[in-house]
């Protein structure tokens, strides 16, 4: 194996959000050993920097995939190494049509995410009820700023809508949302209580591909790790995907190898097996 692809949240995180010292450990001990690490999420450039940090990824060539493969960042450099963003129209399009429903979009630029209400999002996450926006702020690093009305405010280029409900409503309606983008837009779940609107094309997989070609690394020697549905093109493009034991029953049936639980070392665990 030459390279080692994580998803951050549910994957590279425990429950507590945090990166157990084992699984810090075997990650380090891999880079020494010569092999890239790339952190592969759904999360802003800004709200993986600290965990690349934590894991010394500057001091070994490390890339930063984000926005679910929409912009790929090395570490080290701060080079931007692909970007792409949504077409400003069917940005504003979506955010339009989300009007109709009781959700929560967020947008953002490299400072600020941009949301209606500050205090109107709570929802529901994993069984505690939370404010969803300052979850998703302080986990990416972002100013709050609140916008009326998002559609009009988005002339800027964004990498990716994110849209959060309560769980059992979100997944009722986002086929409706997304069926007038569906030819234009990519679109899917990261977790039961987020949707994800990137530009048609772009996923984790894609970004990888572009990057690994211009590396010279082949997907045979490359191993990743998830838990979600948009971390299903990482698990099909490796030569080697294993799914956490924590993983959503698809995924699993998609896996080389499930592991055991993002609170129980799973990386660690692979790692020691296959590395």
């Amino acid at each position: 194996m030459k390279e080692i692809v994580l998803d951050i949240d549910g994957t590279l995180l425990n429950s507590d959000k945090v990166i157990t010292p084992k699984t810090k450990s075997a990650l380090i001990e891999a880079q020494e050993s010569g092999i890239k690490v790339i952190l592969a999420s759904g999360r802003s450039t800004n709200g993986m920097l600290k965990f690349a940090k934590e894991l010394q990824m500057a001091q070994y060539d490390g890339l930063l995939v984000a926005y679910n493969g929409a912009r790929v960042t090395d570490v080290q450099t701060g080079e931007v190494l692909f970007d792409q963003s949504i077409p400003k129209g069917l940005a504003q399009s979506v955010l339009e049509k989300l009007k109709s429903y009781d959700l929560i979009p967020m947008i953002n630029d490299d400072q600020y995410m941009y949301v209606n209400n500050v205090f109107g999002g709570m929802i529901d996450v994993f069984g505690k009820q939370a404010n969803i926006i300052e979850y998703e702020s302080r986990g990416g690093n972002f100013l709050l700023c609140e916008q009326e009305d998002l559609a009009k405010f988005a002339d800027f280029p964004l990498n990716k809508i994110l849209v959060a409900g309560e769980a059992d409503y979100l997944q009722a309606v986002a086929d409706e949302i997304y069926a007038p983008f569906k030819a234009h837009l990519t679109g899917a779940f990261s977790a039961p209580f987020y949707f994800e609107f990137t530009a048609k094309g772009i996923d984790k997989a894609k970004a990888l591909d572009v990057v690994n070609t211009r590396l010279g690394i082949e997907a045979k020697d490359v191993i990743s790790f998830g838990d979600a549905q948009n971390d299903a093109t990482i698990i099909n493009y490796a030569g080697l995907g294993v799914v956490m034991g924590n993983g959503t029953e698809a995924m699993k049936a998609s896996a080389d190898f499930v592991t055991s639980s993002h609170d129980e070392d799973g990386i660690a665990v692979a790692l020691a097996k296959f590395l």
